[in-house]
């Protein structure tokens, strides 16, 4: 039923996509006006007459920086001379005025605009009721989409071109220690109107996303109606996971069980075949059938396998929806003169980190001797060899001495419902040390909402909005898994509250990239145990705790080696099908596997790094997530012996500056690798003794 009802949408939302990129194709060839040297000249000239010599450095690069931009359907060069004439500002106080107004608007313009965005998406992203055809139609509508291209024709973005400076990324990385606030401030704004996107082109980028999300929302997996080789069903009824998060955690869960073993190689055989796309499309989502997963065959539930062939495998959707992707990012490659991939986009712009020095940091984790070391101590605390699930392997990190099933009572009778978990923020927040009325006002600016998915932070688009936590909450009450997804979520909330709500210039809200959320809320889910008043303490806490970061780091490395790869080999290869990048990505991902874990594992080809469903509806978004680990880690060891709420309002305000000054400014050093390996090294040896 899912997968039929999905290819219809997908169906459709191919051809508006084709349409778009048709119509974008045509825009690219046909109405891109360069003026030409003679016409910028001229406005250069014009304005060193108007305002003098003293002058010339700004005009040069406003009007350079707003020729850019033109376009035939802006006007002729002699409208261009207008403009440029008009609109180019020397007094100093009207410069000022000029800039509070943008900053002001532009909060409220973009802040409506996320309200609206959210809104829209409600029926997708949270547990309301049953999906409708046309709330897929509703998701796939991008209200922002116009929004630049607007700017541009109503010529408030030549504004800002002219006034206000355009920089590199090595300019921010060289000089950006040197600039005040307002300064930083400008670049934000400018940076703002550096592209000049098509609205069918955002609008085609923004309906790839949501189909790739809304398939990977619904991508759940019936677990007791999976039958294992032996004809038996391992998993209680009723119990559905989400992939890749829900599979994975309840893999994690199983460590605690004597009889776990398997039932996590059949949560590591659902996920080959999720990777392999060998999963019969009939199980996703749907319990009224039985997947006898050793010979992949599907029956209606409780009927016999006798005699029924092998299932109909789902067609290579998961890789589809990842071309999807792909292919409304390159559709708006051309209008990225300075960053002209998604790849160059996602760090030069995004993180604001180079490619190679995030690979760097990457491999710095996944060659280091420390790994084998570690992973010698987990083989001896299982007591067998380690399989390729292992990964996940959560017993290095300090718990307490209950199951999963104690640890889901205790969630459950603390919070029943969503609305529970939203009213005991406030005392979470004085738990971690935050005063009083700073719990308070944090608190008074999140709203928890019940996800359909694994759950997401959403920060507000407005001074007076809220932010939006959404998390799982089955039907008997929170358990221990969206729980501890709740507290992470929790710390991209409060992050997200105070570097906007608590911000000098709403244009230098947020932190430098979704790394450094990340790591505000990793720090935050690390006390997940100790919010519920369990007892964590061990002499070893601080060893195991580290040791269980550098094996996480090491897992996710991996996956966001793949994915980097991926991409890169898919701009290679841009006309490739989605059977052609399924291989792709099977190949990627076993020779980083064979590079990196096989020397670990003793286990060659292994697929296990392409699971993760972020690859597919992210967007690369997963080397976020290990150098969130690394950020996390040097906040954590900053954060030792210091408060955290007073640290983390202090960093928080710092803004969205360069992630080398943020993290300079807010522990004393650049990102590095090196304190979680120098930690990791001593960790080894005291666990040793």
């Amino acid at each position: 039923m899912f997968t039929r009802t999905f290819t219809l949408l997908s169906v459709l939302l191919a051809v508006l996509l084709l349409a778009a990129c048709t119509r974008t194709t045509r825009q690219t060839q046909d109405t891109i006006m360069t003026l030409t040297e003679q016409n910028i000249t001229a406005a250069i000239d014009s304005l060193l007459a108007l305002h003098g010599d003293m002058h010339a450095a700004r005009i040069e690069q406003g009007v350079r920086q707003a020729a850019r931009m033109w376009r035939s359907e802006d006007g002729s060069a002699d409208d261009f001379l207008a403009l440029c004439n008009a609109q180019f500002i020397t007094d100093p106080d009207l410069l000022d005025a000029t800039f509070e107004r943008f900053e002001h608007n532009l909060m409220l313009i973009n802040g409506y605009m996320t309200e609206l965005r959210r809104d829209l998406m409600v029926p997708l992203h949270l547990d309301t009721g049953p999906i409708h055809p046309v709330d897929h139609l509703f998701g796939a509508f991008a209200p922002h989409a116009h929004l630049s291209e607007d700017m541009f024709r109503t010529k408030l973005a030549f504004v800002v071109l002219l006034n206000f400076p355009l920089t590199t990324l090595q300019e921010r990385l060289e000089e950006g220690g040197d600039w005040q606030r307002r300064q930083w401030a400008e670049v934000r704004l400018a940076q703002r109107f550096n592209t000049r996107i098509p609205s069918e082109a955002n609008q085609q980028v923004a309906a790839a996303y949501t189909t790739a999300d809304t398939y990977i929302s619904s991508y759940n997996i019936c677990m007791h109606n999976v039958v294992d080789a032996q004809g038996e069903r391992l998993f209680p009824e009723g119990l559905k996971l989400i992939s890749h998060w829900g599979l994975r955690d309840e893999l994690k869960a199983q460590y605690a069980k004597q009889d776990g073993l398997p039932r996590q190689r059949l949560i590591h055989s659902i996920m080959e075949r999720i990777i392999t796309q060998e999963i019969p499309g009939e199980v996703i989502d749907n319990p009224a059938v039985d997947w006898h997963i050793a010979e992949n065959i599907v029956v209606p539930y409780g009927s016999s396998p006798a005699g029924v062939q092998s299932a109909e495998r789902e067609p290579d959707t998961r890789y589809e929806m990842w071309l999807k992707v792909f292919n409304a990012e390159r559709a708006v490659d051309p209008y990225h003169p300075d960053n002209p991939t998604h790849i160059d986009r996602r760090f030069n712009e995004d993180r604001e980190i180079p490619e190679t020095e995030v690979e760097q940091l990457f491999i710095n984790i996944l060659s280091s001797p420390l790994i084998q070391e570690t992973a010698a101590l987990i083989r001896e605390r299982l007591g067998r060899k380690l399989e390729p699930f292992d990964i996940w392997y959560p017993g290095l990190k300090t718990r307490p001495p209950l199951t999963e099933d104690e640890l889901d009572r205790i969630v459950m009778k603390k919070y029943p419902s969503v609305k529970a978990f939203e009213q005991d923020i406030p005392n979470i927040l004085v738990r971690l040390g935050f005063a009083f009325d700073k719990a308070q006002f944090l608190a008074g600016r999140i709203t928890v909402d019940a996800a359909r998915g694994a759950g997401h932070a959403m920060g507000a688009g407005r001074l007076s909005d809220n932010a939006h936590l959404r998390t799982r909450v089955p039907q008997e009450g929170m358990n221990y898994k969206g729980y501890n997804i709740a507290i992470h979520e929790l710390g991209h909330n409060v992050e997200q509250v105070m570097s906007f709500q608590m911000m000098d210039h709403t244009l230098l809200r947020g932190v430098p990239n979704t790394a450094f959320t990340e790591g505000f809320a990793f720090v935050f889910q690390s006390r997940d145990l100790a919010l519920l008043g369990l007892d964590v303490s061990d002499p070893n806490a601080e060893a195991l705790n580290t040791l269980d970061v550098l094996w996480s780091t090491y897992e996710i490395a991996g996956v966001a080696l793949t994915d980097m790869r991926v991409w890169r080999w898919l701009y290679e290869n841009p006309d490739a099908t989605p059977e052609q990048l399924r291989e792709a990505v099977l190949r990627i991902a076993k020779e980083v596997w064979n590079s990196y874990f096989a020397p670990v594992f003793g286990v060659k080809d292994e697929p296990l790094l392409a699971i993760y469903s972020h690859t597919i509806d992210g967007g690369m978004y997963t080397p976020d997530y290990p150098l969130g680990h690394i950020i996390a880690f040097q906040i954590e060891q900053y954060l030792k012996d210091r408060e955290l709420a007073v640290e983390m309002e202090r960093m928080c305000t710092i803004g969205s500056l360069s992630p080398d000054l943020w993290m300079r400014t807010a522990v004393g050093s650049p990102i590095s690798t090196q304190p979680l390996l120098d930690a990791a090294r001593e960790a080894l040896v005291i666990l040793k003794q």
